[in-house]
């Protein structure tokens, strides 16, 4: 009798033989779409690809970090784009997908979108910040944390005003933000837990990624930040060397740490949120009608992730239950504890607030923008 894991692994081996003859982008349709994964089928789509190519009058790059059809898991959207920035074109529009780190991960991908060797990419915004310094702001604590504020503050005039102009000069069109969930406290194995205030943090060895704002955020709650790079991470935490890390619960489970983690506290501090960029001096050779709908592809896909996210959540949490993983919610009480220790309000930011934001001023406005409800609602944890 066939078990999951044996029918796991011959639809990734056919998928892997299939993606080899007809490509990864015709292998991937195939296998999202209600049809049956045939041979025939998939070199049907494969043939559709190739006229949309051939009958375009503009190719447009690309390049994420995670596999086509992570979006159960993770929703990043990435045929969803794909599809909307096609059809919304009238399809002179031909989008050419490179995932799964083709062409590279993270600041890679920032990097080469800017130098216009590609025309878009996916990237983490704390891995796009040493490129467009200013999107750092998200990661000062707790002042648009929740999905809600978030996305209030992205979609919201003060952002578009104050903080996309400077993206911008840095040769970047931010197309769109991508709303994950809220960073986490996840604890691993053999770490008594769960963590439920940030007394518990003392001493704690953190696993941090490249941000100096989450690394001081992190010291302030008593741990001690540890900066790992992103694929050392999970060995790190299997050999000890850190005893958490903090991507949200959608990112663990997607790079597999449901084996290695005991708890999961949802301490809603900071976005673990993604952007889809575009090389702007690209974007403004477009003619105007193009312009026009590779924005609206944009607004529509941004739409589709907000819907996504609960989903992709409760999937990503039931398939880390099933490994032993637990999660925890904070009270109020203890949640208002966190804010007290490490938040926004404290002296400690005003300095990167001036040098990010311009003064502090500005931040206010922000601030403002971020409690503000637009027209986008999203779900919280």
């Amino acid at each position: 009798m066939s078990t999951s894991n044996d029918l796991k692994s011959s639809a990734r081996r056919r998928f892997f033989s299939l993606s080899a003859k007809y490509g990864v982008t015709a292998a991937t349709v195939a296998f999202a779409s209600s049809v049956i994964v045939t041979e025939e089928a998939v070199a049907a789509i494969s043939k559709e690809e190739r006229v949309l190519e051939k009958n375009a009058k503009f190719k447009m790059v690309i390049a994420t970090a995670y596999p086509l059809g992570a979006s159960r898991s993770y929703p990043l959207m990435q045929l969803d784009l794909k599809e909307n920035i096609q059809n919304m074109t009238g399809r002179q529009v031909y989008v050419k997908l490179a995932p799964g780190g083709q062409l590279g991960t993270g600041g890679a991908l920032a990097q080469k979108v800017q130098q216009g060797t590609i025309q878009g990419a996916q990237h983490s915004l704390s891995n796009f910040a040493p490129f467009a310094p200013v999107v750092d702001l998200i990661n000062v604590p707790y002042w648009c944390g929740d999905n809600q504020k978030f996305t209030n503050l992205v979609n919201s005039s003060a952002w578009q005003q104050q903080v996309n102009p400077k993206i911008e000069a840095k040769g970047f069109l931010p197309l769109m933000y991508v709303n994950i969930d809220p960073r986490v406290v996840a604890l691993r194995r053999g770490i008594e837990g769960p963590i439920k205030t940030p007394d518990q943090m003392q001493g704690i060895k953190f696993r941090v990624p490249g941000s100096k704002i989450l690394q001081q955020f992190y010291r302030l709650l008593g741990a001690n930040p540890t900066p790992v790079a992103w694929g050392e991470t999970p060995s790190a935490i299997k050999q000890g060397v850190a005893d958490a890390l903090d991507p949200s619960v959608e990112a663990l489970n997607a790079f597999g740490f449901k084996d290695v983690l005991s708890h999961v506290t949802f301490i809603r501090s900071v976005p673990d949120a993604q952007v889809y960029s575009v090389n702007i001096e690209w974007f403004r050779s477009l003619p105007d009608d193009v312009q026009e709908g590779i924005l609206f592809a944009a607004e529509v896909t941004s739409a589709q992730n907000l819907a996504k996210v609960p989903a992709a959540r409760a999937f990503s949490m039931a398939e880390m239950a099933k490994s032993g993983v637990k999660f925890y919610s904070p009270t109020s009480s203890e949640l208002q504890q966190w804010v007290d220790k490490a938040g926004h309000q404290l002296p400690v930011w005003d300095d990167i607030k001036i040098e990010l934001a311009g003064s502090l001023d500005t931040f206010e406005e922000l601030l403002a923008a971020a409690n503000t409800r637009g027209k986008h609602f999203v779900h919280d944890v």
